[in-house]
């Protein structure tokens, strides 16, 4: 494994670790939809370093997203700091 593809995952784990339980059994139910709803606000846990995106109406691998109605808005706040330090780091 590279650099860049550690520091990712170091990223996805510790975004991961911000989470309650309520909110890991939340997240999996999300996993198990098929999309997100127009407008919805979400993370691609495999590329946080483009910030949040919301939903266009079109189909989302939800498996690798961290819905932002999944999480607790305290959660969420943590989560985009997180996000913002691995931005940081690559623009490095």
């Amino acid at each position: 494994m590279n650099t860049p593809q550690r520091i990712d995952y170091l990223t996805r784990d510790g975004v991961l670790k911000l989470l309650s339980d309520d909110e890991i059994a939340s997240v999996s139910n999300a996993e198990s939809a098929e999309d997100l709803a127009e407008g919805d606000e979400y993370l691609d846990l495999e590329h946080l370093d483009e910030g949040v995106h919301k939903a266009d109406g079109m189909l989302v691998v939800v498996r690798r997203v961290l819905p932002k109605k999944a999480v607790h808005e305290q959660t969420w706040s943590k989560i985009l700091a997180v996000a913002a330090a691995a931005r940081h780091r690559d623009s490095i």
